[in-house]
């Protein structure tokens, strides 16, 4: 087996004149929880379902640990667990029977009723689908995926839509997964997320990888540890933003339809030097915020836009 779970090399993808996937370069390897990080429409899921075999790219190469889809396919559909985006069960059948159901996919995997108690859904055995909640569905699906004791899992926007509990539930399960020395690609527009599970992650937009390094990486790389919002009352007012960026321990300062954000590596000089640049000039506060640096704030540094943007 190979020490590289996932290769991608000049992969492109285009939908008529909308181009999905450009010219992408990735390597995963063995034991890494990799992330795809970015906004919806970004190319995340094409890139994921091209390395799961659903998708033909227009061009470029894939290998899964070690093999491709034009020649491994058996092989390949052995070592994989796929969640899709959506993933449609049949609600008349109960827990157990579809987690079963899949299990017979495989040549060889877990019991059954192992991966059950595995997601949390041992009460739920005989329960039929269409009773189960969301959080219980992504958790059946999660189970349908590892059932078949995979290399290689892929998860895309694995706790899209669920509470904060069956988000934390599911994060819970791919901690354990990855603890196997397994490894996992996820997709994600989820900043806690990806700094939470990811050991790297690779933020894409319009299907380029923009950056890629440790979570903790691409945050020093902005060279701040804060980011400070800020509005103003009354009509919007013109404020230089080299005057901005001239406030003690300010970074870099950007305006975002009304609003302010300042990056700041020392907020305790930043915060009283920005209050009094704005009594000097006679503005008032509306707003005044503060958070510790995060994935989000790379991309917005990066493209002037947020991840949850389109």
């Amino acid at each position: 087996m190979t020490d590289t779970a996932l290769a991608i090399r000049g992969l492109h993808k285009s939908y008529g004149d909308v181009r999905a996937v450009s010219d992408l370069d990735l390597s995963v390897p063995v034991g890494e929880c990799f992330g795809l990080l970015g906004p919806n429409g970004a190319g995340k899921t094409t890139t994921i379902e091209i390395c799961e075999g659903l998708l033909e790219p227009d061009s470029g190469e894939v290998e899964v640990l070690g093999m491709r889809w034009q020649h491994d396919e058996h092989a390949l559909r052995e070592l994989l667990g796929i969640q899709l985006q959506e993933t449609q069960l049949s609600e008349k059948l109960t827990v157990a029977e579809t987690v079963r159901l899949f299990r017979s996919f495989y040549k060889k995997g877990r019991a059954v009723d192992d991966v059950i108690t595995l997601v949390q859904l041992e009460e739920k055995t005989r329960a039929r689908v269409g009773t189960l909640s969301g959080g219980q569905k992504q958790r059946l699906a999660v189970a349908c995926a590892i059932v078949g004791d995979p290399k290689l899992l892929f998860l895309d926007e694995p706790t899209t839509g669920l509470d904060p509990q069956s988000r934390r539930q599911l994060w819970d399960l791919i901690t354990q997964f990855r603890a196997e020395g397994r490894t996992v690609v996820l997709t994600t527009h989820y900043m806690d997320e990806a700094e939470r599970l990811c050991d790297r992650v690779a933020i894409v937009d319009h299907g380029k990888v923009i950056a890629l390094d440790t979570p903790r990486a691409l945050i020093a790389s902005l060279g701040a540890e804060h980011v400070i919002g800020f509005t103003l009352e009354g009509e919007p007012t013109p404020i230089d933003e080299t005057a901005l960026r001239a406030l003690a321990g300010v970074t870099a300062a950007r305006r975002d339809n009304g609003a302010f954000e300042l990056t700041s590596k020392e907020l305790r000089l930043t915060i009283p030097s920005l209050l009094a640049f704005l009594e000097r000039n006679r503005l008032r506060l509306a707003e005044l915020r503060s958070h510790s640096a995060t994935l989000e704030d790379v991309f917005v540094s990066l493209t002037g836009r947020h991840l949850r943007d389109a």
